[in-house]
């Protein structure tokens, strides 16, 4: 006379039978994480106005390249260009290989930062970008002073040349230090929502630089981005109140000075 089998051999038996089906259902309905297709690798040229060794484009480059795919290239101005617009060296500059301070490496272009661009595109580096991210800069580039940033230049340099380009700077409010890492994350978020679309052949040629304005607050904090017109006058150096209810403000100005983090297109002429 066979034995029934023990109430552990029993529960041993049950478990096995759980477990194996659970394996068909996880089987049927989990997708494999290997097979998910992969995003195709998004080129960035990293450059700015505050010169290679600025703790803004630093902290920038550290951003983007926590970005799965995306490959940074670094060619930056030797040293300090704030202020230069679009404005080009009469000759090719000189160049050396460098890195930013955190060590990423880099290369140093003795001219403007709009040399560094032309720079890049003319074979300076092995591959064309599908972006040029400039900045992060240190200090507001809002509506009436734009064109005159060394930052938002170099942008307009690329997309005079077919290139995307975002501008991103960090405002600097009395007495506090620019928070860079609330200009990268606006940076990071841009790239995130746009790399589709840099990365799709045959896409239509940039018309603007899409420059983003984020200010440092001293209470609160950043109250979000918010596409808005580029103011034509106004006061860019107001301290701007994180705390501020406006719910819509009318161009960059307002909306920086109200505490958003402000997108506005910048024509490239």
């Amino acid at each position: 006379m066979k034995k029934r089998a023990g109430p552990i051999a029993y529960v041993a038996a049950v478990a096995l039978l759980c477990a194996a089906a659970l394996g068909v259902v996880a089987a049927s309905t989990v997708p494999d994480a290997a097979a998910a297709p992969k995003q195709p690798t998004l080129r960035v040229l990293v450059t700015n106005d505050d010169g290679v060794g600025a703790p803004g484009i630093d902290a920038l480059v550290q951003g983007l390249r926590k970005l799965d795919g995306v490959q940074v290239t670094v060619v930056a101005p030797a040293d300090n260009k704030s202020g230069s617009s679009d404005m080009t060296s009469p000759a090719p500059p000189a160049t050396t290989q460098t890195a930013t301070a955190s060590g990423v490496p880099a290369i140093a272009v003795d001219g403007f930062p709009a040399d560094t661009v032309n720079f890049a595109l003319d074979g300076g580096i092995p591959t064309k970008p599908q972006l040029v991210a400039s900045g992060v800069n240190a200090g507001q580039n809002l509506g009436p002073i734009a064109k005159v940033s060394g930052t938002v230049g170099a942008a307009r340099a690329a997309v005079r040349r077919g290139v995307p380009a975002v501008a991103i700077s960090q405002g600097s409010s009395e007495g506090v230090a620019p928070n860079y890492a609330a200009g990268v994350r606006e940076a990071v978020h841009w790239v995130k929502r746009h790399r589709k679309a840099l990365t799709t052949k045959n896409a239509k040629a940039p018309t603007n630089v899409a420059n983003i304005n984020v200010p440092t607050c001293t209470v609160g904090r950043v109250r979000g981005l918010v596409a808005v017109p580029s103011a034509t006058t106004g006061d860019v150096t107001r301290t701007p109140n994180c705390l501020s209810k406006v719910k819509h403000p009318a161009d960059d100005v307002v909306a920086y000075a109200n505490g958003f983090a402000a997108l506005s297109a910048v024509p490239p002429g």
